[in-house]
């Protein structure tokens, strides 16, 4: 009843002298009349402009009356879009391209059809002003180190819009961050500061520990006189077993006067 009164009389009656055409010029008018959907497909069948059903058709094959009835294919597998380099202003002033790669997919092909003329355009146009939007109030530390947490984002707002368009967004990926070469110079410079600054501060820990340790070591020397020249004489003996040469070194004035002593005595 619902149908009858959305088509009218009038078209009630064009639909009945379609359906009659076809069998009257049977069975050469049924290869017109059957159409096959893919599997990935959908068919949005209009008659006399108003949608069949309220819903697609397929997979498989469908029956389309002549001269009443149209339909528009719809491709319900994922798309992957690329969006073209965008340039951005960040929020503390930097000025850099970014590009990213959207992929989605159609959930309602009468959605698509019915809501949006043109269902792949307008999801790309959309991709890329919310990827300006959504970047403008991002800095630059946070667009470098956020790029996962800002493509959610992304795919949020993207999902939010296009629902009414039967589109699934399923997954944002920020590709490419080009940003000019005076700053990659100045950040080149200020990350090479710091790495030094890191490593002097580690440097200046290392002679601290250093400093305490030989400080633990003279006490313990100097609690026996004995200690330090066998500890002389390891450092000599680790030096001549690294370098192959002849090494040089003083010997104390009282070894010396002990040995003359004892071979006056003999």
């Amino acid at each position: 009843a619902d149908r009858r009164e959305g088509i009218g009389v009038c078209g009630w009656i064009l639909v009945s002298l379609s359906f009659l055409l076809v069998l009257i010029t049977f069975p050469i008018s049924i290869w017109a009349c059957i159409k096959v959907v893919r599997e990935y497909e959908r068919a949005v069948v209009f008659r006399l402009g108003r949608i069949l059903s309220k819903k697609a058709k397929g997979p498989g094959m469908i029956l389309v009356l002549p001269c009443t009835d149209t339909f528009i294919k719809v491709d319900l597998r994922m798309v992957t879009c690329k969006i073209p380099p965008q340039e951005i202003l960040t929020r503390d002033a930097v000025t850099a391209q970014v590009d990213g790669v959207v992929n989605y997919r159609i959930h309602s092909a009468v959605s698509a059809v019915a809501n949006v003329t043109d269902v792949h355009s307008a999801t790309l146009l959309l991709a890329q002003t919310t990827l300006r939007n959504v970047l403008g109030t991002q800095s630059l530390a946070q667009l470098l180190a956020g790029r996962e947490e800002i493509a959610h984002n992304i795919q949020a707002t993207l999902n939010s819009a296009t629902k009414q368009w039967g589109v699934k967004v399923a997954r944002v990926e920020i590709k490419d961050i080009r940003i000019p070469m005076a700053m990659q110079r100045a950040m080149a410079a200020e990350a090479e500061a710091a790495r030094e600054t890191k490593a002097k501060v580690v440097a200046a820990e290392g002679e601290r520990n250093a400093s305490k340790a030989l400080q633990k070591a003279s006490m313990v020397l100097a609690q026996s006189p004995a200690a330090l020249p066998l500890r002389y004489l390891q450092t000599l003996t680790a030096v001549a077993a690294q370098n192959n040469s002849t090494i040089v070194f003083p010997l104390p004035m009282n070894m010396f006067g002990s040995l003359g002593q004892k071979s006056t005595r003999g």
